[in-house]
């Protein structure tokens, strides 16, 4: 009888197993119950992502909150997370370029599929600063919808290698209804970002199901706890509305804290406030004195030879000789903004820049310029002649040193002329290849450059300005940016050029975060449809002036049109009959009122014909409008801009043509 009984069981065991295997599949999905914190002392399961036990691919839902400023619209959410900008929209009921209020919570759908043995939704990120890490990655610009143990397990970076500009594969945790969710009607997993405040009866209350359902899709029990920075799927019958998470949202959540104020009182304000000005008084007074005694020592010593301009005038004369032996021995002698030019740079002689340029031949000269093309030992170089004091462009250019700033490796001074000479930037400027007049040898017809190359520009500036804005001490307002200063490179790279303009800002004070404290001037000089209203109007100079001309110059790249737009009519009499319209007013029209997409699509170069993504132009668009807000202060900083840029850059490149029904893989295509 025993003996029966275990050859029953023994016809039983497979069976059981087998029920037992069913019975995982169809398991409900663990819950990660904060591991997500410890990115290298454990490799659980549930934080690498939610176990594939049902259908290999669906649509599923995330919340995540608005975060300003860098992803806050549709479109800037819909880049992060590598979604349709359109369903993001729609799930909103938002338009694609509406800012949702900073902290609200936001829907954003995905398509969720088995990746190994783990749901996920992969989107890509590229590091942005040196402080990132895999965990501020998964818990702060995720907010938790991702874990560092899994951005650890599928990207090729040591945690100690990680770099600015490394692309991250993030993938983001998601799930599939299994048999028996279906079953019971569940069509959709939300997967929900706890933040501080949330429970188990508000989740439940807030999507309309009840609290057991929630903790059996999640394994959860009524005594479990739940974390912020932690996820929990929620089964839903039919898809998810923007009224269900339009209640009163928790503080968002963050897990660095913001470094804290440095130490200040309102006394020890006064203070500094008062030697201040003492200081202050005291330094004209002393400035006073000084003028006083030179002009009564002028005066007095009127007949006698005037060896303290006879210095200068000896300098000069060195200078222009390009004796390098005489002047080093005479450095004593020789102010301080020469002698400090003579030590940074190359002092050319005039003879080395007439065999580089022929003679200065008008074959060398570049149209429509005083800039030469010559060879100096074997390398090209741009020669500039111009007239007057240069030593505002040398001295702000021989300290600065980055890729998108055009390189300056010397002068010479002849017969009243300063000549600099710059790296020399084979393809000329923006200018020549956004309005038409570059031309193909072969067609006649002008060249159309392509959008990869119109983006790479765009960042190429904005990389170069941040620069300038942020890491030179004391930071600098170039002032006259414009498509004819921004040079292209053989490989189509940017450069920022013609610093004649540019000026220090004071670095000390700044108004909250728009920027640093403005300046003042009388003298307004720039380009036209450029200039920033502050400055057409007040002289106010600082950043934003720059950020307003930047966005006018993506206005440029997305368009194709001038700055200033005249009508035909006034085209024709060639000269402005009427008031021309700038382009960083039309910008608002098209992004606004009804049917902003396909106003879009009329304003974009029609030289690129359906050869561009139509979701980045939009994005870049809606950048273009933030930098040329008429406020300054609604105006982004360049490092917010590069934020946006760099997100815009990298979607471009991960962007087919051939998904479009055109293939452009030339650097620039012929297509007006």
């Amino acid at each position: 009888m025993v003996s029966r009984n275990h050859h029953h069981l023994l016809l039983l065991l497979p069976l059981l197993l087998f029920f037992d295997l069913c019975l995982q599949i169809n398991a409900q999905q663990e819950y990660e119950n904060n591991k997500q914190l410890d990115c290298y002392g454990t490799n659980a399961s549930t934080t690498l992502g939610y176990a594939c036990n049902g259908p290999l691919q669906c649509t599923s839902f995330l919340t995540f909150r608005s975060s300003a400023p860098y992803y806050q619209s549709p479109v800037q959410i819909s880049f992060l997370f590598n979604t349709s900008t359109a369903n993001v929209s729609t799930a909103n009921s938002v338009p694609d370029v509406v800012l949702i209020p900073d902290g609200d919570l936001v829907l954003v759908p995905i398509s969720c599929s088995c990746s190994g043995p783990y749901y996920q939704h992969n989107a890509t990120y590229v590091l942005k600063f040196s402080t990132e890490t895999y965990f501020t990655v998964a818990n702060n610009t995720y907010q938790g919808l991702s874990t560092c143990q899994s951005l650890i397990a599928q990207n090729p970076y040591l945690s100690t290698n990680l770099s600015v500009g490394s692309p991250l594969t993030v993938p983001v945790r998601c799930a599939c209804p299994t048999s028996n969710q279906t079953t019971a009607g569940v069509k959709y997993l939300l997967n929900y970002l706890i933040t501080w405040g949330d429970s188990i009866s508000a989740i439940a209350s807030r999507f309309g199901i009840s609290e057991q359902s929630l903790l059996n899709a999640n394994n959860l029990t009524t005594s479990s706890t739940i974390f912020p920075f932690t996820t929990l799927l929620v089964p839903l019958q039919t898809e998810p509305t923007k009224n269900e998470i339009a209640s009163p949202p928790p503080p968002p959540p963050t897990l660095v804290p913001p470094p804290p104020p440095p130490p200040s009182s309102s006394s020890s304000s006064k203070t500094w406030v008062y030697v201040g000005v003492g200081v202050g008084i005291g330094f004209v007074a002393l400035a006073g004195l000084s003028v006083f005694l030179i002009c009564c020592f002028w005066r007095r010593n009127k007949g006698e030879p005037k060896k303290l301009v006879d210095e200068p005038l000896s300098a000069q004369a060195m200078l222009e000789s390009g004796d390098m032996t005489d002047i080093k021995s005479s450095t004593p002698f020789i102010s301080g903004s020469i002698r400090t030019m003579i030590e940074s740079l190359t002092l050319y002689k005039f003879e080395e820049l007439e065999r580089a340029t022929a003679n200065f031949s008008d074959d060398c000269r570049i149209e429509g310029s005083s800039v030469y093309r010559g060879t100096i030992n074997g390398d090209e170089a741009a020669i500039k002649r111009l007239k007057g004091d240069v030593s505002n462009e040398i001295n702000i250019l021989k300290q600065i040193n980055h890729s998108s700033i055009v390189r300056l490796s010397g002068f010479c001074i002849h017969n009243g002329n300063t000549y600099l000479v710059y790296q020399f930037a084979g393809n000329g400027s923006l200018s020549e290849w956004i309005h038409g007049k570059k031309l193909d040898p072969v067609s006649g017809g002008p060249y159309c450059l392509s959008w990869k190359h119109r983006v790479q520009v765009a960042y190429d500036v904005a990389d170069g300005l941040n620069y300038l804005h942020n890491y030179t001490k004391p930071p600098y307002v170039h002032k006259n940016l414009n498509s004819r200063n921004v040079l292209l490179d053989r490989d189509f790279r940017a450069k920022l050029s013609n610093f004649g303009l540019a000026r220090a800002v004071n670095e000390e004070v700044y108004i909250g975060d728009s920027g640093v404290q403005p300046q003042l001037t009388r003298h307004v000089i720039g380009t036209q449809g450029y200039m920033a209203p502050e400055y057409l109007e007040h002289g106010l100079i600082m950043t934003q002036l720059d950020v307003f001309a930047f966005g006018v110059l993506l206005l440029e790249l997305l368009s194709g049109k001038e700055p200033v737009l005249l009508s035909e009519e006034d085209m024709d009499k060639g000269r402005d009959m009427k008031q021309p319209q700038l382009l960083s007013e039309l910008i608002t029209g098209v992004l606004s009122g009804e049917d902003m997409r396909s106003k879009l699509r009329e304003f974009i170069d029609p030289c690129l014909q359906s050869d561009y993504p139509f979701d980045l132009a939009f994005a870049m668009a809606e950048l273009a409008m933030q930098c040329v807000a008429r406020e300054p202060g609604s105006r982004p900083g360049m490092g917010d801009v590069l934020v946006s840029l760099s997100g815009i850059y990298n979607s471009t490149f991960d962007w087919d043509p051939s998904d479009y029904g055109k293939s452009s893989g030339s650097t620039v295509i012929d297509a007006r």
